[in-house]
């Protein structure tokens, strides 16, 4: 089973059990298209649009919001606000936080519906189940190149990086882009961890790999602005 769908900006792709029906995905993908709708900052109707322009409160947010939200502010205290999804003279913009978050749920879709093995890939954001299977990291210079490979069978891998999107991300203690490294990988049990995990990771520059590396069942794999590479003892290199 593979399929392949552009939803939230990113190629999101499954593979799985060839002997499931391809149904199996419909309602990952539905998901993923419900998520985009109502959290995008980019559509003026979505719930987060209309929460940034102050037409609802609080408690008229879904659940689904809260938690993203929640999350949000507990990224933010354990970065000391590198991780801010509301920076001054911005609009509310919890992407950094939606997408794995999503893409998680999504994965928790396939395992309910009896899908044992699978690789869910948003944008090379990756869960997988059932493994092991192979993750090339791209090297952050040299596009036509990995820097690594992992394997992982059951678990989460994140990259933020500067090479597909420029200085995207910024260090909310400044509004400034962040600088201090080329690419922070992270593997860890869920896509919302490993996600907001290598984001706030990178937000924070150079010191953000040790305080990655600190966080519980989180290895890491990243490079610094002067090419140095750090890596910790527990990350699961592929053979």
């Amino acid at each position: 089973m593979r399929r392949v769908e552009h939803i939230m900006g990113l190629p999101i792709s499954v593979a799985g059990d060839a002997v499931l029906p391809g149904e199996a995905a419909d309602p990952v993908f539905a998901w993923l298209r419900e998520v985009d709708a109502r959290f995008s900052p980019f559509r003026p109707d979505s719930e987060v649009s209309r929460l940034d322009r102050g037409e609802l409160t609080e408690d008229e947010l879904s659940a689904d919001l809260t938690e993203v939200l929640r999350l949000c502010e507990d990224y933010r205290v354990a970065s000391g606000g590198a991780f801010r999804v509301r920076l001054p003279g911005r609009g509310l913009d919890p992407c950094a936080m939606v997408k794995g978050w999503a893409v998680q749920r999504a994965a928790e879709l396939l395992a309910v519906r009896g899908v044992r093995r699978f690789c869910l890939n948003a944008g090379g954001d990756v869960v997988t189940a059932g493994g092991p299977w192979r993750i090339g990291v791209r090297h952050p210079t040299r596009p036509d190149r990995l820097c690594t490979v992992l394997e992982i069978a059951d678990g989460a891998v994140a990259t933020s990086a500067r090479y597909e999107r420029g200085d995207h991300i910024l260090d909310g203690r400044t509004g400034r882009p962040a600088v201090g490294l080329l690419s922070m990988t992270v593997v860890a049990r869920s896509l919302t961890e490993a996600d907001a995990t290598a984001t706030a990771a990178f937000a924070m520059g150079a010191d953000g790999i040790a305080w990655a590396a600190a966080r519980d069942g989180c290895e890491v794999f990243a490079i610094d602005a002067e090419h140095r590479v750090f890596r910790t003892p527990g990350l699961p290199l592929a053979g």
